[in-house]
């Protein structure tokens, strides 16, 4: 992982060298590129308040916190725009460089943790797949794509079945 040192995302636990050590960071970050999926996002250079403890112990250094972030996505039944506060729970180990490390963990690296992919992760795993409006919305039509929340009486005619149209022209009084 390389990290840049004026990098904001980075953060030096060279004071952290013993466990239990702890350091808090209470700070305003801009948000990267891309934090999100494609319903629900943290538009670029927003910012996220950002509050971590950052531990000492003995297999590297365990960052807990929150982060809270204004949300803007689009709702899935009737494709309005919304937007929203929510709060991330952060919980990651980063790990001094060894070999036991997984290959898909967090390390520690120059004494440094850049704190942007483990940021990132927490926010990206917990975005809401299908975002609402409203947990009452009611959609978009099937047929005509009118907002049904809107016109709640829209209706249109039944569409009549093909296969009993030759019964159309039955006379049943007799």
């Amino acid at each position: 992982m390389s990290q840049e040192k004026d990098d904001k995302w980075v953060v030096s636990v060279h004071d952290l060298s013993g466990d239990g050590q702890m350091r808090e960071i209470e700070d305003q970050l801009p948000a990267p590129q891309d934090l999100g999926i494609e319903m629900a996002k943290v538009p670029a250079g927003e910012p996220l308040d950002v509050n971590l403890r950052l531990e000492s112990v003995s297999e590297g250094v365990l960052v807990t916190g929150s982060v809270d972030a204004d949300i803007e996505g689009t709702c899935s039944r009737c494709l309005k725009e919304i937007s929203w506060p929510q709060n991330f729970t952060v919980q990651e180990l980063v790990y001094y460089p060894s070999k036991d490390a997984e290959e898909d963990a967090f390390l520690v690296a120059d004494d440094a943790i850049n704190l942007e992919p483990i940021i990132r992760e927490a926010i990206v795993l917990n975005l809401p797949f299908s975002p609402l409006c409203d947990d009452d919305c009611a959609g978009l039509c099937p047929r005509c794509g009118m907002d049904l929340n809107e016109f709640p009486d829209h209706v249109h005619e039944a569409p009549i079945d093909d296969r009993w149209s030759a019964l159309k022209g039955l006379n049943l009084e007799n």
